[in-house]
């Protein structure tokens, strides 16, 4: 009997991800013997699906920040890693290029139901990772009600603080991330579209257009975009680590 094709016994993976901190591939025996869980810090990936006019699949922002949170987990010592759960991908997404979005309260309870399972595991740290623009102020609310409620150790940490920023307004580094997007997908982006997307009307002049001028060629991209990333994962490790390094929450301040 012939055997199968590879693609069809190997099954994909959830994200791209370190295998040594991804949540979903640890066992329970390993849970439970978990040295320092008051320390440890738990990765909540937050990211949308959206055209951001650079030509390049919905799914952007989860191409550029899984690479380098991967990057990152693999530049910590051993005993400093994080976890990281699987990305959350239905979040808010007011734009009309916006795919898959769910309005604030339902987003908020997803975020919300993570957290609480992290914290039923007997882990205190929470970083929301957070690459879509739409979303920073979702994580700051969830954040604190989730440190209110639950007395988690909530933490934000936003794509834009590491200089890449998909906001179509206030980015200055739009050309980068399409430059480091052609890099990871090993592709030019697609041309421009001619005519704008609609505005959403809650936003004002912040409509998403499609980004002007020629795009750096993938030869050009591969090492441009390389550098981006490692970049990129040296700041993502660094606050990472200092999260780490912050004492816990003294009894007075953390709830049950």
């Amino acid at each position: 009997m012939a055997a199968a094709p590879a693609s069809l016994t190997a099954a994909p993976p959830l994200c791209v991800a370190d295998d040594e901190t991804f949540w979903p591939w640890i066992s329970w025996p390993r849970f439970a013997a978990w040295p320092g869980k008051e320390s440890t810090v738990v990765v909540v990936p937050v990211v949308g699906l959206a055209d951001w006019g650079l030509g390049h699949p919905l799914d952007a922002e989860e191409t550029v920040l899984l690479p380098i949170l991967k990057e990152a987990c693999r530049q910590l010592p051993p005993a400093e890693k994080p976890l990281v759960v699987p990305p959350l991908r239905f979040v808010v997404g007011p734009d009309a290029g916006s795919a898959f979005a769910v309005d604030p309260p339902t987003a908020h309870a997803l975020i919300a139901e993570v957290a609480a399972g992290i914290g039923a595991a007997g882990f205190r740290k929470v970083v929301l990772l957070n690459a879509s623009p739409w979303n920073e102020e979702l994580c700051g609310a969830a954040a604190r009600d989730l440190r209110i409620g639950r007395g988690l150790q909530m933490f934000q940490v936003h794509l834009s603080a590491l200089g890449l920023d998909f906001h179509p307004a206030r980015s200055r580094s739009r050309r980068v991330l399409q430059t480091l997007l052609t890099h990871l997908h090993g592709r030019a982006p697609e041309p421009a579209e001619a005519a704008a997307p609609a505005a959403a009307a809650a936003w004002g002049d912040e409509a998403v257009r499609p980004l002007a001028g020629p795009s750096v060629p993938p030869e050009a991209a591969a090492c441009e975009g390389a550098a981006t990333l490692a970049a990129a994962s040296v700041q993502l490790a660094k606050l990472l680590g200092d999260i780490r390094a912050r004492a816990p929450l003294t009894a007075s301040l953390a709830w049950t």
